[in-house]
């Protein structure tokens, strides 16, 4: 069986390198550029993405969501029908961005983790989790196809969990949103600030709401909330169960939902595929903003004394 990743990124590096190693035929499908070179340094042979196409059995789809309805109106006519096409993420088929031959399968085969963690877990003889869904099943094998790649990046070492397109979409772009990258980091920035204006040391406040962040995620990334109470001083938990809805309310809920209401009537994904198809300049203002915050600077200087710490410099 041979296998084309589309995209030599974070997820495509992973998925190319553990798929080479469990005895897949791989080949990837790029065009000239650093991640062509990093592919020729890690022995591969790469080729243009509609010559790499051709005659795979299964086309794994991992540039970015706004890149792929441009790949995929190159390569989709050059595919071979009943060829699976696989994606990581749901965007583009769950809001319907590509026009999808109808000869193909379709289905998803998504790591919970960063690309590099796919591949040490992979090298570590571990896993990390999947989740698994089928759009469109042409050749009745969609599923054990996907169950086969999915295994192939060492997912079946850690478990796979059926769902489908819209839920991985909504769900991820959800946590994305609302917890794991927008709500973290405007309540850590936000802690900072009210720390600092009370007249407080930057450095101090720095250590507070955001070095040791990473020592509360470790523990409920191990154990959920019972390792965390377990593992916190009763004061931490006393405060935390006292204090933390004073914080994240029931108007924090009813903006959770606002949120997930974007999310679901596809607003969101319009609003990015216009901010994209324009060049992108509230999204590189809004970054800017985020890159240049004073915690930014006070975070920097601290961690030049933690060598320790990866990408501390």
């Amino acid at each position: 069986m041979t296998t084309t990743v589309l995209g030599y990124g974070s997820q495509g590096r992973a998925h190319a390198l553990n798929l080479r190693d469990s005895g897949v035929r791989v080949r990837l499908g790029l065009r000239h550029g650093p991640s062509w070179d990093r592919a020729v340094a890690d022995g591969f042979a790469p080729l243009p993405p509609t010559e790499a196409v051709r005659g795979a059995d299964v086309v794994s789809v991992l540039v970015p969501d706004m890149a792929q309805p441009a790949v995929l109106a190159d390569v989709l006519p050059h595919l071979e029908p009943g060829a699976l096409l696989l994606f990581a993420h749901g965007f583009t088929v769950h809001y319907r961005r590509a026009a999808l031959r109808a000869d193909l399968d379709v289905a998803l085969v998504a790591p919970k983790a960063p690309g590099a963690l796919v591949r040490r877990e992979f090298e570590a003889g571990h896993g990390v989790p999947c989740l698994l869904a089928v759009h469109q099943d042409t050749t009745g094998s969609a599923r054990a196809r996907a169950l086969a790649y999915a295994d192939g990046l060492g997912g079946t070492r850690a478990g796979v969990l059926e769902t489908s397109f819209a839920e991985e979409t909504e769900t991820d772009l959800f946590g994305e949103q609302a917890v794991l990258c927008g709500g973290v980091t405007e309540l850590v920035t936000t802690g900072w600030e009210v720390l600092v204006e009370a007249g407080y040391n930057p450095e101090l406040a720095y250590f507070e709401c955001l070095h040791e962040l990473k020592l509360i995620v470790d523990l409920l990334h191990e154990g959920g909330l019972a390792r965390m109470h377990r593992y916190v001083s009763e004061t931490a938990s006393f405060g935390d169960l006292t204090r933390g809805r004073r914080v994240v309310d029931e108007t924090t809920r009813d903006r959770m939902r606002a949120v997930l209401d974007d999310i679901r009537s596809g607003r969101f994904a319009e609003e990015w595929a216009e901010e994209h198809a324009a060049g992108q300049p509230s999204y590189r203002s809004m970054l800017q903003r985020d890159l240049s915050h004073p915690m930014e600077a006070v975070g920097a200087r601290l961690r030049a004394r933690m060598p320790w710490l990866e990408g501390a410099a």
